[in-house]
């Protein structure tokens, strides 16, 4: 019998979002560094492959005030990533790092030191953006059209691949008591002349333990599923039903081999859910009960504003859906997203439709149509689904996303994870100490270019 498909999975701190129940009385803080630890801990004590933190880059507006389901204050992703590597040993840290407004020498610094300080533990989410209004943060603000992102975007992880490989493995020679020194000819100039970037000169950071940090990937557009294909070790799908992912996952790893890839070298994780219960009907029930909260009647009219360019505050949650048509010019009514549809008119129609096919209030489509899918059941019908995704090419495992902040995951850690190690398809323990390791991904090796002369670091 040949052996288990071993399960990949990380847990999800969420920060932009539209699944934490904020009301809860057991929702705690979402910017205290207990809250990032707490979760943390708890992943790395059920071996779970890594910690992943999310980041929005601009408080997101509803008609002209802040939108009511950002974080406010959140910290930083990368210092909070290292201040978890002092606190963990093993697991994967994660972090959402933009790369349209960002620029590829400082990213490439930021992501070696946080695997040189972690012991190689360090994953990258890649992110576009072709929003003018998060742009204004930024000295380029919204210059970069849409049809360019996943270009700059390609560019900018060719320079940090170039520099992460601009220092050989050995290029650090430590003598005791004269600190830290650089073996001649071991580190090498990166020179790179590009439409986006233009970089020349040598890198400061040696090489970390995985050579260059695992790179995530969140994209589902054709490009995105390209750009996937040929950069990321890892996607961040949002494909979670057994079908959906299975066409995902044929799609994508189907691409790889035009970029000389096999399907090892890319895993896919979709973002799920999980409500566990002591039956099927009891979970059930919890599930339909958190939906009701993560969708309260305020959030509901908000989401249908968002594809109707409209104040709609006059309409009650409760009841029908708006027979007044979408004003399609109104796209800033929300900024700092993207707006739901391009076609407002038509999916207004398409949600009427549904919505008086089966009597669904305003709050009830919007609870239905913003699902994405997710496991419901008690511990064991989890466990087996979660299973099935993987051992039948519908991903490689899961990223688990919580509906509270710390805790809400720990019936899953504590209920689900030993079902699965019971039956083979999830480690006991961890057989590496790098976030590649976990992942079974290989270790790139160093690229030469230019030498330069042998210096010191420290001493």
């Amino acid at each position: 019998m040949a052996p288990r498909k071993q399960i990949h999975l990380g847990v999800h701190f969420p920060g932009v979002n539209n699944t934490t129940v904020w009301s809860d009385p057991r929702s705690g803080s979402q910017i205290d560094f207990a809250s990032f630890e707490r979760l943390a801990r708890r992943a790395e004590a059920a071996k779970l492959d890594f910690f992943f933190l999310a980041e929005g880059l601009r408080l997101r507006e509803h008609k002209g005030q802040i939108h009511d389901l950002d974080v406010v204050g959140r910290p930083d992703t990368l210092p909070v990533l290292a201040a978890l590597a002092a606190v963990t040993d093993r697991l994967g840290l994660a972090g959402t790092i933009n790369t349209t407004f960002n620029e590829p020498w400082e990213l490439a610094r930021q992501f070696a030191t946080l695997d040189l300080l972690s012991g190689g533990r360090a994953a990258w989410n890649l992110v576009t953006s072709s929003d003018a209004f998060t742009g204004e943060n930024f000295r380029r603000g919204g210059f970069l059209p849409y049809e360019e992102r996943y270009e700059r975007a390609a560019e900018l992880v060719a320079v940090a691949r170039k520099l992460w490989d601009s220092w050989d493995d050995d290029a650090v020679i430590a003598h005791a008591g004269s600190g830290q020194f650089v073996r001649p000819g071991s580190v090498h100039e990166v020179r790179h002349e590009g439409k986006h970037f233009q970089v020349r000169g040598e890198f400061t950071t040696p090489r970390g333990p995985q050579g260059h940090p695992v790179l995530f990937q969140a994209g589902d557009s054709a490009d995105g599923r390209d750009f996937a294909a040929a950069t990321a070790d890892v996607v961040f799908s949002a494909h979670s039903t057994f079908e959906a992912g299975q066409a995902f996952f044929t799609d994508v790893k189907g691409r790889l081999e035009a970029h000389g890839r096999g399907s090892e070298e890319l895993l896919i994780l979709p973002a799920t859910t999980v409500v566990l219960g002591d039956s099927a009907q009891e979970a059930a029930e919890r599930s339909r009960q958190i939906r009701l909260q993560q969708v309260p009647g305020p959030t509901a009219i908000a989401f249908l504003e968002q594809v109707w360019g409209r104040d709609l505050t006059d309409h009650d949650p409760e009841g029908p859906l708006p027979r007044i048509e979408p004003d399609v010019e109104n796209l800033d009514i929300t900024r700092g997203r993207v707006r739901h549809v391009k076609d407002p008119r038509t999916i207004a129609a398409a949600w009427r439709e549904l919505a008086d096919a089966n009597g669904w209030s305003i709050r009830r489509l919007v609870i239905e149509v913003t699902s994405r899918g997710g496991f419901v059941g008690t511990a064991t019908q989890v466990a087996d689904a979660i299973d099935r995704h993987v051992q039948e090419d519908a991903s490689d495992g899961f990223i688990l996303v919580p509906h509270l902040t710390p805790g809400g995951l720990d019936d899953v850690l504590d209920q689900v994870v030993p079902l699965l190690q019971e039956r083979g398809s999830f480690r006991t323990d961890y057989a590496g100490t790098t976030l590649r390791d976990h992942l079974g991904l290989t270790r790139p090796a160093p690229r030469a270019t230019r030498s330069i002369a042998d210096r010191a670091l420290v001493g």
